[in-house]
């Protein structure tokens, strides 16, 4: 039987096999054509088994070329991120400016699934019955998902592309890789700018100078302030001979209003108020051309701002604006492209750590014509408290709500403590007491006590119960503790005469009818300044001396508490262990 099956195995596959040749190698599988279309069914396993001599095995078909989407996001035409101003680079993620390109799609990624069957196992009931098709129809109205996904790419939403320090920031409010902060590179405004500022050619120059409402004397730029005023007095005689002249101007811009107890503050007071401290710090010749008082995060003020930056800006103008670091530019820069309208939206960083820009970005499409706005990194003041500080003491210090007022009715001999950063001392008085209310983060614990405690209080309780700073190992790290004294008047008990103001914290409130030597004590360096009042009101109810109610204090005692414990049980242990008799072995 089998020596037949082999005589007729020549006949019977010139019969069944077609004329044709088979090709060696089966040509590349398009996507859209599927494999069952070209490729013969194969004969049954047992007929090939007796009645074929075995083959040898086809080499399998090669895989059709991925086809990448012509549509991904572009970097950018200078190779900057938009997001924070940094030369991109993708070799070496440890290195500033690292990004990473979205995985390609194929041109079907949104091509339609197969209709569902009702015997099909794999989807569930749920599916089958039409009941989540009709949810998420519902959910997003009568607008198709493909159909909203083409109108946000027509729109370019979603296609920014920034790098990985700014996506860590946008997304998780820090950064993974602190150790690559030391390598960012230095901005130096007076350095980069000052020379288009100083010179009499060029295009009209606006400077925009930010200070924080909660920290104006810290956070004002008072440097670039100077430099402007400079070179307006060197070019206004020029000017007025009508010369070419660059003639530059400077704007006021107080941001996070919203963090002042606005209705008891009168906007025409705040408005004086921050002109008279702005030329404090950068001078008398110092000629703003307006103040304005924003608050970003609630669109406060943002409309007047940008009508007035255009306007004295013109066609062709350029406008910097320059702040402190954290002082809250990209956020307003954002809120004021929304405010236009631009297309796309805003691009900058906005996140809750100082030094997010990190170099020169063009902000295009916000003034207009041929005029441009820029967004510069944040100028490091030495003379700040946030400067020295780590990033978890920055979270403790940062004003991020209203700030509320703590006051407190305090006599000759007594002092109050803010954290670990700063003592008041009530060395001398002409009336019995006199009240004192501190601004500052409601998460930095108070105390109120004797000053002839006062060195206690350094070694026992800096670093627990007083944070900032964390860690008793902290408190020498920030420097030498150094005293500063002020004299005070007033001629009214119902409001606060004058501030105390600490660069980077916040301020003292002082309210007496009389006069009163004060001594504040802080780290070397610290700038420290007394000022005209900025707001009038106190606390309604005062506190008590001692720590005020908080997590850190409470924290701090229950660890206290615990050590205090753990020592007192083994000194028991100790006493019993040595007054026990000692047995001794019989020989």
């Amino acid at each position: 039987m089998l020596s037949r099956a082999r005589r007729l195995q020549p006949t019977i596959r010139r019969l069944l096999l077609p004329t044709s040749p088979a090709p060696s190698r089966p040509p590349p599988l398009l996507p859209h054509h599927p494999a069952s279309a070209h490729t013969p069914k194969p004969f049954p396993i047992l007929f090939r088994r007796h009645l074929c001599s075995p083959a040898p095995p086809t080499p399998p078909p090669s895989p059709p070329p991925a086809v990448v989407s012509s549509d991904l996001p572009s970097v950018g035409t200078n190779g900057v991120c938009p997001g924070c101003g940094i030369a991109m680079q993708s070799s070496d993620p440890a290195l500033p400016g690292f990004f990473s390109l979205p995985s390609p799609k194929s041109p079907d990624y949104r091509a339609r699934l197969a209709p569902v069957t009702a015997d099909d196992t794999r989807i569930s009931a749920s599916l089958k019955s039409g009941h989540l098709r009709e949810g998420l129809e519902a959910s997003r109205g009568d607008e198709s998902p493909a159909a909203a996904a083409e109108s946000l790419e027509a729109k370019g939403e979603g296609k920014v592309v920034v790098c990985a320090r700014c996506h860590s920031l946008r997304h998780y409010g820090h950064v993974k890789r602190p150790d690559a902060e030391r390598l960012l590179p230095d901005f130096d405004f007076v350095a980069a700018v000052g020379p288009r500022l100083a010179s009499p050619s060029g295009a009209r120059s606006l400077v925009l100078l930010l200070a924080d409402a909660s920290d104006f004397d810290g956070s004002f730029p008072r440097a670039v302030a100077r430099l402007v005023a400079a070179a307006g007095e060197a070019h206004r005689a020029d000017y007025k001979r009508g010369a070419p002249a660059n003639l530059p101007r400077a704007l006021l811009v107080v941001t996070k209003l919203d963090l002042l107890p606005t209705p008891s503050l009168s906007p025409d007071n705040v408005h004086a108020w921050a002109h008279a401290r702005a030329r404090a710090g950068a001078g008398a010749d110092l000629r703003l051309a307006g103040v304005h008082l924003v608050s970003a995060a609630r669109g406060w003020g943002v409309r007047d701002l940008l009508d007035h930056v255009r306007e004295l800006a013109g066609a062709r103008g350029n406008v910097w604006a320059v702040g402190a670091r954290n002082v809250g530019k990209s956020t307003l820069l954002n809120a004021i492209a929304r405010c236009s309208g631009v297309a796309g939206g805003p691009t900058l960083t906005e996140a809750p750590v100082p030094g997010t820009t990190l170099d020169v970005i063009k902000v295009d499409g916000v003034l207009g014509a041929q005029a441009k706005l820029f967004d510069t990194p944040g100028l490091l003041h030495g003379h700040q408290l946030t400067s020295r500080l780590t990033r978890e003491e920055l979270k403790l210090v940062q004003v991020s709500k209203e700030m509320r007022p703590r006051t407190y009715r305090i006599k000759t001999g007594q002092s109050i403590h803010i954290g670990g950063l700063v003592r008041l001392d009530i060395e001398e008085l002409t009336i019995g007491s006199i009240y004192v209310t501190v601004w500052a983060s409601a998460l930095v614990p108070l105390h109120m006590g004797k000053t002839e405690n006062a060195a206690t209080m350094i070694k026992e309780h800096f670093g627990l119960q007083l944070q900032p700073p964390i860690g008793q190992e902290r408190v020498n790290e920030l420097g030498k503790w150094v005293r500063k004294q002020f004299k005070v008047s007033g001629n009214s008990w119902d409001i606060n005469s004058m501030d105390i103001a600490i660069a980077g914290l916040g301020w003292f409130g002082v309210g007496l009818k009389g006069e009163a030597v004060l001594g504040l004590w802080t780290y070397d360096g610290v700038d420290v300044v007394s000022r005209s009042s900025l707001v009038h009101v106190r606390a309604s109810i005062f506190e008590e001396a001692g720590f005020t109610v908080s997590t850190i204090v409470s924290q701090a005692d229950s660890m206290t508490n615990k050590l205090k414990s753990t020592k007192r049980t083994n000194k028991n242990k100790e006493s019993r262990a040595s007054s026990s008799p000692s047995t001794v072995p019989e020989p």
